[in-house]
């Protein structure tokens, strides 16, 4: 009886348009979610190590070439006019320390979503297990299976090849193609 009144109240709340807790849930919810890319433990540490590893240092390079073009973007001069007056156009504040600051940022976010983001984590836990089942071939299966594929594809420029050159030769002789 208790929990019919409870779901008949909730009900009637929602129905009377009292949206204030449901805001105030929505704030909380908003600023909880960021927090795991605060300093913290490494969610579940020892699972999917490998593939946490292999994300982190792709996008670790990513964000150091968009850094490197960052930089460039700034030693080109392109740096705003408030920006360059800041500091009486000292290459030290205008162009190192902002891609510093992208490179550093960029790293740190990367390796919080890796380690920290609980649902990207587990997401790369579930990659590496499903990677532990896939049955990869042998070296020789490997080495057949590249030349068939090197053959097809040498053989199939070599039709081509004799198709091109055989409607080149047939338009010629009949006009449409002036040699």
């Amino acid at each position: 009886m208790a929990k019919a009144n409870a779901l008949s109240q909730g009900k009637a709340g929602r129905a009377s348009g009292s949206s204030a807790g449901s805001q105030k849930k929505a704030s909380n919810r908003s600023f909880g979610d960021l927090f795991w890319l605060l300093p913290g433990s490494i969610y579940k540490r020892n699972q999917g190590r490998v593939a946490r590893q292999v994300t982190f240092a792709a996008l670790a390079v990513t964000v150091m070439m968009a850094a490197w073009s960052f930089y460039g973007f700034l030693r080109g001069g392109m740096v705003p006019d408030f920006w360059s007056n800041l500091a009486g156009g000292a290459p030290l504040v205008t162009v190192y320390a902002p891609a510093g600051v992208f490179l550093l940022g960029g790293c740190w976010i990367s390796f919080r979503v890796v380690a920290g983001w609980p649902r990207f984590s587990d997401f790369l836990i579930s990659v590496e297990a499903e990677m532990v089942k896939v049955s990869w071939p042998s070296r020789g299966e490997l080495y057949r299976a590249s030349l068939v594929v090197v053959v097809v594809i040498f053989f199939m420029a070599i039709l081509l090849f004799g198709f091109d050159l055989f409607w080149r030769y047939l338009f010629q002789f009949i006009g449409v193609l002036k040699n």
